[in-house]
């Protein structure tokens, strides 16, 4: 099952690597001599950045404009922070991260932080494409018999998806790597990043009145929705039922709530028609929450369950609306969490 493959088994173990102070020509030239498709840069065995094809692409587009004057150091275009895995990450995991995050190359560390090995987007979808193509060998050979095997083979088969097949969004499985792996790197790096929590306004009023068909083209219709008015950097994935969870790397909490407040302006416009909501058209209620680069919270599940609460809060105020609840205000018992019948 795909499910118990590490990356630490299809990971490169013999690599090249550089540091920030190394002459970038020689990097280059290393690269090309091996044909590497990345160095990582390392400091005491640990990675601090990495050069891509994509960095070295850049540099020649600083050439074209302006010449340096100056020989450059690896330190002047590798990008940071570097993005790692453990060598127990799971191929799933990896696919989510490599997937979410738009990363080509992943260096896989040790619990210490020292550089392993470096597992690549090909890597992994040469393993996932092995694994598929086997649970459907599985189904095809059983397809007359309604045998156990038959039955794991297309548990196995459903698990491999990253994505919600309703709207097309990420599955909450897919989110909740993202997440873990998202909230890791903003402690380590100490950088921020913000969430955004969604729900569709009555939306059991709108399935009783046009009914269950009508409903999941309206979650179809938000969903799209959501992801014209995102940046090319954020991710969504469907939370559950008629919810959304937005993320939103190095982004401020007031930068999230303008997001926010954009996207459930433009979807009202839509004049979508929901005749049983108090505003005539289908609209999105919103939570906003923001883990800061100093005393934020130890988990994702403390950040997300701050933007329930706000959803709450704009549920209870009117809807059509995002709200943020203050991080200090985050234990009060009298800002309820979100439950059912609430939403």
């Amino acid at each position: 099952m795909h499910a118990d493959i590490l990356v630490s088994t299809l990971m490169t173990i013999n690599l090249s690597s550089t540091t920030s102070n190394a002459e970038l020509s020689s990097v280059i030239q290393n690269m090309i001599d091996n044909r590497h498709s990345c160095m990582i840069v390392v400091e005491n065995d640990v990675p601090i950045g990495i050069i891509t094809e994509r960095d070295i692409v850049r540099l020649m587009g600083l050439f074209i404009s302006e010449k340096p004057k100056t020989m450059l150091k690896v330190s002047d275009v590798m990008s940071v922070p570097v993005s790692t895995i453990s060598e127990n990450t799971t191929l799933f995991e990896a696919l989510v991260i490599s997937s979410a995050q738009k990363i080509r190359h992943l260096p896989v560390v040790s619990p210490t932080g020292k550089l392993l090995g470096l597992v690549t987007q090909s890597d992994l979808a040469k393993a996932h494409f092995r694994i598929y193509e086997r649970q459907r060998d599985i189904i095809e050979e059983s397809v007359t018999e309604r045998t156990q095997e038959l039955l794991l083979a297309n548990k196995q088969l459903k698990s491999l998806s990253l994505i919600d097949a309703l709207t097309g969004l990420g599955n909450r499985r897919a989110m909740e790597v993202d997440l873990e792996h998202t909230h890791s790197q903003a402690m380590r790096y100490n950088r921020s990043y913000s969430v955004a929590l969604y729900d569709v306004d009555e939306f059991k009023l709108y399935n009783d009145s046009y009914g269950h068909k009508k409903g999941d083209e309206a979650l179809r219709l938000v969903s799209d929705h959501l992801i014209k008015n995102i940046r090319t950097c954020d991710r969504l994935y469907r939370y559950g039922g008629e919810e959304i969870l937005l993320i939103m790397p190095e982004t401020t909490l007031y930068g999230a709530l303008i997001l926010a407040d954009r996207i459930l302006a433009s979807l009202a416009e839509l004049s979508v028609p929901h005749e049983k909501s108090e505003h005539g058209v289908l609209t999105l209620s919103c939570g906003v929450a923001s883990q800061i680069e100093i005393n934020g919270y130890d988990n994702w599940e403390g950040l997300v369950d701050l933007a329930d609460r706000g959803l709450y809060a704009s549920k209870k105020s009117g809807r059509n609306r995002a709200t943020i609840i203050p991080p200090e205000d985050a234990v009060d018992e009298s800002v309820p969490r979100m439950h059912g019948n609430d939403k």
